[in-house]
């Protein structure tokens, strides 16, 4: 189910956060096997430090989106003395 699917036919907020969710989880993971396709050394030429600069990348982003979750940034609030 596409994206714009999800956000018309959920009726909470809990049901658009599992459909949007699920629905981008699943195109992450897709991407993922495709970027995966590419350790074909048969086909590619590539070193260590290229790969590793790919999934430092990667880790690093995962990360902030993780951190999102758990720590969600105040909007609208400012610092006062």
């Amino acid at each position: 189910m596409n994206e714009e699917k999800c956000v018309s036919t959920c009726k909470t907020r809990e049901d658009k956060f599992k459909c949007l969710a699920t629905c981008r989880t699943n195109e992450i993971l897709k991407k993922i096997k495709t970027l995966s396709n590419c350790a074909n050394r048969s086909a590619y030429s590539y070193n260590r430090e290229q790969i590793d600069k790919i999934f430092f990348s990667i880790e690093k982003a995962l990360t902030n989106a993780k951190a999102q979750f758990y720590f969600p940034e105040e909007k609208g609030d400012k610092f006062e003395l």
